[in-house]
Order: C-alpha cells, then structure tokens, then sequence
C-alpha cells in the first residue's frame, strides 16, 4: 500500500515527468543540512517543478493528501528555516528550476525574476541593462530571489535602500490550497483590502510559496570608493556615519566590526589582510557610489570627508581602496566573518537590532556583560551599523566540545542575549527570519498581541499546517503521517 509520500511523489512524476522528482538519497543528502550544520533534517524526495503552475500542481496535490512541504532555495538559511523537520515527514519543494528572470525594464526601473534566480545572476542580468539591484550579501553567489522575499532579506545596502520589503514591488505565488496568486503587477495604489504582496514577504514560506517577484531597481553605479576606517569605539564609527550623512546622500554601505572579526577572518581566509597597519579597536567599512558622471568622484568625495575627522581625531586611520581589486579584498573581508566565525569554532550566533543611536552603548555593555556572566566566552559584534542591526555572536571557550556546548551553554547564552535586546526595545531577529531557530525565544518574549496575530494568520491560510512546519509559527498541525 502506497503511503501519502508515495502518492504524491507518483502523482508528480507522472504530471510534471521525471526530472519533477529526485528520490535518490546521496542527490537529497545535501539538502537536509543547514548552511551552518547545526539542524539535520529527513526527507524521502525532493519534488523540483519547472514553473509555477507545476508548483501549483505539487502544492494542491499535497493538500489533498496531507503531505507537508519545505520549500527550498539556495538553503543558506541562517535559522534552519529551509531544513526539513527530522522525523521525515515533509518533501522538500525546491524552487531551484524556476530560474528565469522574466523580464528587465530599465525605463519602469522593475525586474521580474521567478524564485530559484540566484542573486549574483540578477544582478548580471540588471547591469546588462544598464540598471541594478540594490541589496547584495555574502551568500549571493547561491542565495536565491524567492528566499530572500520569503526571508526579508537586508544585507549591506540596507542603509540607503532598504529590505527586501522596500525592494518587491509585485509577488507571484502560490497559496496553500494550491491557486496562484497573481500580484506581479507594480501597482502604486491597490485598495482590495489585506495586502497578500506584503503578508508573504517575510512569511518564511509558511503562507505560500513565492514563485517569482516583481523587484525595483536603481540606477547602475558609474563610480565607486570603498574606505577601511579604523577608530576607536562603535560610538565613534556613528559619529562618523552622521558626519558623512550630513555632507552627502551617496553613502551606500557602513558596515562596522571588532578587531576580534578582522583577525578572524585574516587567520582563516587564504588571501586576506589587514587594511590598516597599527592597532585599531573598531574598524567601519564605508561605500559611497556615483550614477551620474558628472558628478564629484566618490574616491575624491570620501578623501574631502574623511581629511577632518582625521584632523580632528574621530577617526585613528584610514585608507581609500586605490583600485576595484582592492575594494573587492576590502569586501572579501566584511563578506568572510561569517565563514572565519565557523572555522574559529562554535558560537551562539545572534541577529539582532536595537534603535540606531542606542546600539554603539548596546555592543559594548552587551559584550561586557556576556563576558562576566559566561566566563571564558567572548561576545562581540559587527554588521550594519547605520539600520541598528548587528551580529552579535559569543564565541565559546577554547577547547570546549562543540556539541555539548550547543546543547547546554549556547541556549543559556541566547536567552541572556535576547533578554538584553528586548530591553533595548529591539528585536531578536533583524534579517535572517526566526526559522527554527528562534522559534523558542520569539514564543517567550513577542507579546500575546503579536502571537495570537500570526497564529490566526496561519491557521485561517494554511490550516493543515502542511506549509513549511516547525518554523516562525508554534502551531501544531494535525499529525498526517508519511
């Protein structure tokens, strides 16, 4: 007798043909661990439509049936929230052949990609057409556009173009019933009521699978300087970040890190090394661009800007990348902390924010009081400075098992952290999602007002639970069985 999984599985390969449906268990392997390593989950098949109404195909079939689904990008989720739950009890639904980007229109200044584009293939594609899409990360050689809209996204250009959110101006996806919901159209007023654009962005793919978005796009870049800062405290870096926003509107990334982040990365990544000679306690890379040519170099812009707060002792030293090489190596090192973080071994990693001008105290007092209350750990942070969200990560003590510390000190160490930014007024989860991850602590400490809104929300649009279960939203489905 067939089981559901069976069911579906036949049903797709029947429907949608044989490269619908991957079943050998070496080919899904790789997709059952997260980008971290740290959630492992089972999975009998992978079911790989080539386009929404096979999408669509896959997820009424599976209402039908009870099946649950994963929908999957690039899996680099940060959260474990593209991993399947352990029990093998969902198919993951990969979004990976919806690759094409449908269209490109410089003059509307919009772009449609369906969901599997990888991020770095959008942006080729933007700038063959002499326009770009404005948020970039580290992972956006293997991110893709639907898990970035699922995610709401920011990465390092947050601070002059938003999230993810700012960015989607249509969404294609399709329901937990299986219809499609057609929102690609960039309309500038729609009064239907809810907004289901905005409602799945963000959603983890537990409302919906994205299909393909419709996204905004900004002038390409003529023109760019990339400077390496060092200074002497994350007060010091905002002061700096005010100074250049009140003399101009180009300032495009400021991202700050510790010392600590920039050993780590010089000690772990082949080919990197300090931009800066001598000691500097904090260090701030700052991107400022330019779309018109006639406009006053960016290279000569940041040298004017940066001369007085040298004078003036706001800043200890800094350097102007002198060719595109060396602003790309500049960048290497900012997209590399994560990776260097990992080989440097476990740590309870946190994506937070906290208001702008409360986070340089925030970084400081926080550390501190991580380091005395967790003896032998070491916390710091670094990331986007200017929009109050950091990675505010405690590096276990040397030599420590890295498995018993995850099971018994890094959970102590989150809820202590996560207390702290609640105090704050900030939010435990700034860019990456909550996944499965944070799952715990956004059930501890959101307000019932905010819990009852997104268990309401998921039960009335999926109420078998089959979308993307155990994550963002504590609500236990029927238990429908393979």
């Amino acid at each position: 007798m067939q089981t559901r999984h069976d069911q579906l599985i036949t049903q797709v390969r029947d429907a949608l043909g044989a490269r619908a449906v991957i079943a050998d268990a070496d080919a899904v392997a790789p997709w059952l661990t997260d980008w971290r390593g740290r959630y492992h989950g089972s999975a009998p098949a992978i079911l790989a439509p080539a386009d929404t109404h096979g999408v669509a195909m896959i997820v009424a079939a599976a209402a039908a049936l009870g099946v649950p689904l994963v929908p999957q990008g690039g899996n680099s989720s940060m959260v474990g929230g593209a991993t399947p739950p352990a029990d093998g009890s969902a198919l993951i639904l990969s979004l990976r052949r919806l690759n094409r980007v449908r269209a490109v229109d410089p003059a509307a200044g919009l772009a449609v990609a369906e969901a599997g584009v990888i991020l770095a293939d959008l942006h080729d594609a933007c700038l063959a057409q002499g326009r770009r899409f404005p948020l970039t990360l580290g992972a956006r050689g293997t991110a893709t556009i639907g898990g970035l809209v699922s995610t709401n996204a920011g990465g390092t250009q947050v601070l002059r173009f938003g999230t993810m959110r700012a960015l989607v101006a249509g969404i294609e996806a399709v329901l937990p019933d299986g219809t499609i919901h057609d929102g690609l159209a960039a309309l500038k007023k729609d009064n239907r009521g809810y907004d289901l654009n905005q409602l799945l962005i963000g959603a983890e793919g537990t409302l919906g699978v994205i299909t393909a978005a419709t996204l905004r796009l900004a002038p390409a870049v003529v023109a760019r300087a990339v400077g390496w800062v060092g200074l002497a405290s994350p007060a010091a870096a905002l002061a700096l970040l005010r100074r250049l926003e009140a003399a101009t509107g180009t300032v495009e990334s400021f991202e700050i890190l510790p010392a600590a982040a920039l050993a780590s990365v010089v000690r772990h990544i082949p080919g990197t090394r300090a931009p800066l000679e001598g000691a500097h306690g904090w260090h701030v890379l700052v991107e400022v661009t330019a779309t018109d040519i006639s406009a006053e170099p960016p290279a000569v812009l940041l040298e004017r800007l940066l001369a007085p707060v040298l004078s003036d002792g706001l800043a200890q030293d800094a350097v102007i990348a002198a060719s595109e090489a060396q602003a790309l190596a500049f960048w290497r090192i900012r997209d590399s902390i994560s990776e260097a973080e990992r080989a440097g071994g476990p740590a309870a990693q946190h994506d937070i924010s906290v208001p702008v001008e409360a986070m340089p105290a925030f970084m400081a007092e926080a550390a501190a009081a991580c380091d005395a209350r967790f003896p032998g750990t070491h916390a710091s942070g670094f990331g986007h400075l200017g929009d109050g969200n950091v990675h505010f990560h405690v590096r276990a003590p040397h030599g420590v098992d890295a498995a018993s510390w995850y099971a018994d000190q890094a959970p102590r160490i989150t809820r202590f952290v996560n207390d702290l930014v609640v105090a704050a007024g900030g939010s435990i989860s700034a860019e990456h999602g909550i996944g499965q991850m944070k799952l715990g602590e956004l059930e501890r400490l959101a307000s019932p007002a905010r819990l009852h809104a997104l268990r309401a929300i998921k039960a009335a649009l999926d109420p078998q639970g089959i979308m993307n279960p155990g994550k963002l939203v504590a609500l236990a489905p029927a238990r429908l069985g393979p």
